[in-house]
């Protein structure tokens, strides 16, 4: 009784949250606002904020693309409110006890890619403010890239200390960028007044809008099981994907359509905000990069079948970086389009698995475990991929909306084909 089990210090990654660790709404919401305030959601909307006028195309596609992304979290926070579980392990039903590495793969790498971009981010950010020159670009991503995932490396009580901190202070930033925004650009009359500079189909926008949180949406789990009651879990997803992922993109789309400047570090620069706003920047950008890193300590633990997080934390981190100095900061927008496609299928999976086949509740974890590979899951994976990538229309509901329909489908015939089967 005097200390915490090895399994408590490691925030449960291979095993159900139990009752006495939930937590109320406050913390849970708190967590995924840092999460989902972060800056490259503001140059996501910066890429779409130059091709639509502001009202009522852009909010239409900023509104559209938000409601999207927030249903889908919350659906994912309720299915793993309810079992405890992180979408790692719920890969397991439906993908089998190898076959859910693939996800874990998936998942955990665009979880990599996140990191390296914020670290180079914040990288290139102090370079500029202190007037650097280039060759200190590398030496601050080394230092920011093990800074970060201090506080992913305490567990969840490190990321909800800093959220408490941050969340605030970054609420503050958006309001005076976006009055500042408005103010420059000739009063709310002169931004509805703006013409377009480029082009771009709805369908795209809307893909990049969903693209920002659509892979770390899919990984909050990882703080929704902790919710002590499902309404805590499915508030604190909407509050955070909704509203505060939506106030970052509509902040960056603001500031294009203002300044023709999508990159947030030069945004700020021109809005006077480079130096007042480094410090809450600076902590935007850590809330993410402990989240985002946790995220790769808990599939990493799913993929490896260990408990030991803290370490893989370390390793996820020294990735990142590494991808940072390989210039992860250029590849943001194509990287968030690719995200919007072959993610949202792995979550309408395990949605058609707990609501249709398990009818809403999961058997214990260890029956998972019975089948390798369940084929119904990677067929019906590869399948909403592919309708994702070349069907019409807005390619992340497709991918949710095909995963779901073929995977409850594929179950359907293979349960009256052989009833008795643990594979299907």
């Amino acid at each position: 009784m005097g200390g915490r089990s090895e399994d408590s210090m490691e925030d449960y990654p291979q095993s159900p949250v139990p009752p006495h660790a939930r937590r109320g709404f406050l913390p849970t919401a708190v967590i995924l606002l840092g999460f989902t305030f972060f800056s490259a959601t503001m140059w996501g909307g910066g890429a779409i904020g130059v091709a639509f006028p502001f009202w009522p195309d852009l909010i239409a596609v900023i509104l559209l693309g938000n409601l999207l992304l927030a249903g889908y979290v919350a659906a994912l926070a309720y299915v793993s409110q309810k079992s405890g579980l992180n979408t790692a392990l719920m890969g397991r039903y439906c993908f089998g006890r190898i076959g859910s590495r693939w996800p874990d793969l998936v998942l955990g790498f665009t979880q990599v890619g996140w990191y390296a971009w914020g670290t180079a981010t914040i990288a290139i950010l102090f370079t500029g403010l202190l007037d650097l020159g280039d060759g200190w670009r590398a030496p601050l991503m080394l230092l920011f890239g093990v800074t970060f995932c201090w506080t992913a490396f305490i567990g969840y009580r490190g990321l909800e200390g800093l959220s408490l901190v941050s969340v605030p202070l970054m609420c503050v930033l958006i309001v005076v960028s976006l009055a500042i925004a408005t103010r420059d650009g000739g009063g709310v009359a002169g931004v509805l007044s703006i013409a377009p500079t480029a082009t771009m189909g709805v369908g795209e926008a809307v893909t990049i809008v969903v693209g920002t949180f659509i892979a770390g949406g899919t990984q909050a789990t990882n703080w929704t099981r902790f919710a002590d009651t499902p309404r805590t879990a499915v508030g604190a997803a909407v509050l955070a994907f909704l509203l505060g992922n939506g106030l970052m993109v509509l902040v960056g789309a603001c500031g294009a359509l203002v300044y023709g400047e999508s990159d947030i570090v030069q945004m700020l620069g021109l809005q006077g905000l480079l130096a007042a706003g480094v410090a809450m920047l600076f902590l935007n950008i850590w809330t993410t990069q402990d989240n985002t890193i946790y995220n790769v300590s808990v599939v990493g633990c799913d993929l490896l079948r260990t408990n030991r997080r803290r370490l893989i934390t370390l390793g996820g981190a020294g990735l990142g970086t590494v991808l940072a100095l390989l210039g992860m900061y250029d590849w943001l927008v194509p990287y968030m389009t690719m995200l919007g496609t072959i993610i949202p299928p792995l979550g309408g999976i395990i949605l058609a698995d707990f609501a249709v086949v398990h009818r809403g509740r999961y058997p214990p974890l260890e029956e998972a475990d019975l089948c390798a590979v369940r084929w119904t899951g990677v067929v019906a994976y590869v399948a909403a991929s592919a309708i994702a990538i070349y069907s019409p229309g807005i390619p992340p509901l497709n991918g949710i909306v095909a995963a779901f329909v073929l995977y409850g489908a594929g179950n359907w015939i293979e349960a009256r084909r052989h009833p008795s089967a643990e594979c299907r």
